[in-house]
């Protein structure tokens, strides 16, 4: 049975499941990410029915793995509910150099584990190996940078530019960067060869933000995608808005509205609790029900904005395994 839209919604929804360990070390590498709210948990890439889902490795999870002749099946309360295929990740994510510069960042968004991780901060001749490894398998399609803050915006763009300018002179690849905006970040990044760009505006429900986020600013992110629109043009630019922070639909509608309506493509992704940010931050993973209508919601009012989310070539987008992909999975 292969996946359709429902079965990924359900498996986003529960975002972890047990597997056989045998099973990972004979077909697959795992991944642990460096940036976001999921840093640190190690996960894995489900393929089927032209669908793709990462999941969480989680003893306790209601969903199981396990072998199924060549293929891996999904089982929920005893029954098997889809069928696919182990999908290894280059670095991140499948066909892709998904690489975070600094795993540390100066803010203390309240979702996000980074700050109290301590992780690496990559200099840019380990990030042109890295880069180089996924090359040789032959599955490379793209390249994409993200980072947290590690000392100020300015250094950390400054980072990614000089990056960018070292991997544009050695591949005729598209390249993607999520980092947070500085005032001349986007024209900075453009000239540098960068393909796409990504602010994340977290959440659309100002006082959520202000909550969540303290010491960002949501306008200022909103002002620097507008501008990133007209150096990078319509569906170059994305923005990661979580859903779980207590948001309400309507919220999160119109908040799609208005960045659709400046050429941005939103990335709808559901939150999970992390075991660093206990007790900091409410949050409920979203309902494969609620995930599905927003979605397809999502989807119209891109559409209705002449915006297409797979036309992007970069980051999460492509990907899917987050998220309900509006064009991609509905």
């Amino acid at each position: 049975m292969d996946m359709n839209a429902e079965i990924k919604a359900m498996l986003v929804s529960i975002g972890s499941a047990d597997i056989d360990e045998a099973l990972l070390r004979e077909t697959v590498k795992t991944t642990i990410p460096s940036a976001g709210p999921g840093a640190g948990l190690e996960s894995f890439f489900i393929k089927s029915g032209g669908h793709r889902v990462r999941l969480s490795i989680n003893k306790n999870s209601p969903l199981k793995v396990a072998r199924c002749c060549s293929d891996v099946v999904v089982i929920k309360d005893g029954k098997p509910i889809v069928t696919g295929q182990l999908e290894p990740a280059l670095s991140h994510c499948p066909d892709q150099a998904y690489l975070t510069i600094s795993g540390r960042c100066i803010y203390d968004c309240k979702f996000c584990p980074v700050p109290k991780l301590d992780g690496d901060v990559k200099v840019p001749d380990e990030i042109l190996d890295m880069v180089e490894e996924a090359r040789r398998t032959g599955r490379l399609k793209a390249i994409s940078l993200t980072s947290g803050v590690e000392k100020s915006p300015e250094e950390e763009v400054g980072k990614a530019v000089s990056i960018v300018r070292a991997l544009r002179s050695l591949y005729d690849l598209p390249i993607g960067v999520s980092v947070y905006p500085t005032d001349t970040s986007s024209e900075e990044l453009k000239e540098a060869g960068a393909t796409e760009i990504k602010y994340n505006v977290e959440t659309m429900d100002s006082e959520i933000f202000a909550r969540t986020c303290p010491g960002l600013s949501l306008e200022y992110v909103l002002k620097s995608l507008e501008k990133a629109v007209k150096i990078f043009g319509r569906n170059r630019v994305s923005s990661n808005f979580i859903l779980g922070l207590g948001e309400s639909d309507e919220c999160v509608l119109t908040g799609v509205a208005r960045l659709a309506e400046m050429g941005v493509i939103p990335i709808l992704r559901p939150i999970s609790p992390h075991p660093l940010r206990k007790g900091e931050v409410k949050v409920e993973r979203p309902s494969a029900e609620r995930l599905l209508g927003l979605a397809r919601a999502t989807r119209k009012v891109l559409e209705d904005n002449g915006l297409r989310a797979d036309l992007a070539e970069t980051m999460c987008l492509p990907c899917t395994g987050c998220d309900i992909a509006s064009h991609r999975d509905v």
